[in-house]
């Protein structure tokens, strides 16, 4: 599905996505001057790391070796003994050093050469080579870092610009950025990427949804594995068998209510034969298999829980509900190409559960 989505918006899912909603208004002017998705990416991450660097880098730990005329850290006797170290007054150390060169620094430096090439502003991409160049200067001299390394670099919770910065790194990295068109307010994303960005959009929905309920005694798991209530099987099922797993799942442990949302950055609806707009078979038929499936005799509340499809909005709004066997299924719309305020209400106020009590059908 082709969409236009208007940067600010888009930058409010990212915010949602990444858990840091915190910074929504502190940079409005490079968002009001960015003319496409790589050219807010890159003033925003410029604007990011010239903060850092007026507060210093962070510096990490990183193992080392090297052959030394003392010891530091340990002593590695087998590597001393085999090499004869000793007989030159020289020893084999391992031990950990302190840098620059971390992971997150890395990663930082390889999205800024990145953006450089990618952005049409000449003076946001010179702006972006200046500070990878400023890394490298400061000893982050490194390869691109693997996302192994990048999810084993734990940011702690004081490192929140640290934690700013290497999202905006991995957004470039992780091809969230669609591919740009011209235009101050809008960013194109073509259908090659509606995949990454039905992963932001998902994100930002859970994060906003825990944000609101979870002060009111609400939990929110997102993706949650499913069992198949399976009682026999044939010697190769498990391995044909396809997993279950929820997108977002609400529960109200006072009152035992469950709602699972699935979603789809899709247009909810498809055609037929006979009709111009229907909801799509198959992701009724898989939220249905969600509910369904996890019924048991021993949980009462498992027989009564609720289903939403969510879809941002390509048309007219749409926010209809049925009951069926016992769940309520609601599909609704959510405009990602209102004005900001509005957007924002919308994604803090997808489902109306202050209230404990169910919404009945029309």
């Amino acid at each position: 599905m082709a969409a236009t989505i208007p940067l600010r918006n888009i930058w409010l899912l990212f915010l949602y996505a990444a858990d840091l909603v915190r910074f929504r208004d502190r940079f409005d002017s490079e968002v009001e001057m960015a003319r496409d998705l790589p050219d807010l990416v890159a003033r925003l991450l410029s604007k990011v790391v010239e903060e850092r660097l007026r507060r210093n880098l962070s510096r990490g730990y990183q193992p080392s070796r090297a052959t030394l005329s003392r010891v530091r850290g340990r002593l590695d006797m087998l590597e001393t003994n085999s090499r004869r170290l000793m007989d030159r007054g020289l020893v084999a150390c391992r031990f950990e050093e302190h840098t620059m060169d971390t992971p997150r620094n890395r990663l930082v430096r390889a999205a800024l050469e990145r953006l450089a090439t990618r952005v049409a502003n000449d003076l946001v991409a010179h702006r972006c080579r200046e500070l990878a160049g400023d890394f490298t200067r400061m000893g982050v001299a490194g390869a691109r870092p693997s996302w192994g390394e990048i999810s084993s670099d734990q940011i702690g919770r004081n490192e929140t610009s640290d934690r700013l910065m290497v999202a905006l790194a991995r957004m470039v990295f992780e091809t969230v950025i669609p591919s740009e068109e011209a235009g101050r307010s809008t960013g194109s994303m073509p259908e090659a990427q509606d995949q990454l960005i039905r992963r932001l959009f998902e994100k930002a929905v859970g994060n906003a949804l825990r944000l609101e309920l979870e002060p009111i005694g609400w939990t929110v798991t997102q993706g949650r594995r499913l069992s198949w209530p399976v009682t026999a099987q044939s010697p190769g099922l498990a391995a044909i068998l396809p997993g279950m797993q929820t997108d977002i799942q609400l529960s109200h442990p006072p009152t035992g209510r469950r709602i699972v949302i699935d979603t789809k950055f899709a247009a909810i609806f498809s055609s037929s034969t006979y009709r111009s707009e229907i909801l799509k078979s198959g992701y009724l038929y898989q939220l249905y298999a969600y509910l369904r499936t996890q019924e048991r005799a021993d949980d009462p509340h498992s027989l009564t829980s609720e289903g939403m499809l969510l879809h941002p909005q390509t048309g007219g709004a749409v926010d209809e509900l049925m009951e069926l066997q016992g769940h309520v299924l609601r599909f609704k719309t959510i405009d990602l190409s209102g004005a900001p305020g509005q957007f924002e209400g919308q994604l803090q106020q997808i489902l109306d559960l202050r209230a404990n009590g169910r919404r009945d059908p029309p």
